[in-house]
């Protein structure tokens, strides 16, 4: 009985190193390749066919040419028609009216001394001794309040003595403003003065 058991066994374990075999020898081609080669080997080949192309038989006649077309005549002419531009008309520029507009007059005023608050200046005593006389002209700037800005001899009496005089003593005057329309100016005034022994 142990002897049946035995060889039982042993059958099975035969068996199971053969499995255990087969498939490490399967893993093993698959891994390598062999599988492939192995399907390559079994896979049947193509058959390949060569088909002739099969061409139409030739015509017998070949087909007859088409009709002859009827030349039809031209189209009679007809003018295209005539294009009128119209030009606008430009007139000349006329004079209607010419009227002369003449700018607003306006009304000056000199700046005059004012007589009242002006003292005659002093003569000066060398050119007293010495008889001196003349005429001497002067040019005042004269401010809208009536003040003496500036003053400058234009023409001298032949005495520097007596132009000075002169100057410094009607540079002292108060002076009615010159006005343009009743407005009060800044203008530049001339003025004689003469020198004369009494």
């Amino acid at each position: 009985m142990s002897y049946a058991v035995q060889r039982d066994s042993s059958r099975r374990l035969t068996g199971l190193v053969a499995v255990v075999a087969f498939h490490v020898v399967l893993v093993y081609a698959l891994v390598h390749g062999l599988a492939r080669k192995i399907v390559e080997v079994v896979r049947p080949p193509l058959e390949t066919k060569i088909i002739e192309e099969i061409k139409p038989p030739p015509p017998d006649k070949p087909p007859p040419p088409p009709p002859p077309r009827l030349a039809m005549p031209p189209p009679p002419y007809i003018p295209p028609p005539e294009a009128t531009v119209q030009v606008p008309v430009v007139m000349a520029p006329t004079i209607t009216a010419v009227t002369t507009v003449k700018p607003p007059e306006e009304y000056r005023t000199r700046a005059v001394v004012d007589a009242r608050s002006c003292d005659e200046p002093p003569y000066p005593s060398a050119s007293l001794r010495g008889n001196e006389t003349g005429t001497v002209r002067l040019r005042f700037l004269i401010d809208v309040d009536g003040r003496v800005l500036d003053s400058k001899i234009e023409r001298s009496s032949g005495s520097r003595r007596l132009d000075e005089a002169a100057r410094a003593g009607l540079s002292l005057c108060k002076f009615k403003p010159a006005t343009i329309n009743g407005r009060p100016e800044r203008s530049w005034e001339r003025l004689d003065y003469v020198w004369k022994l009494q």
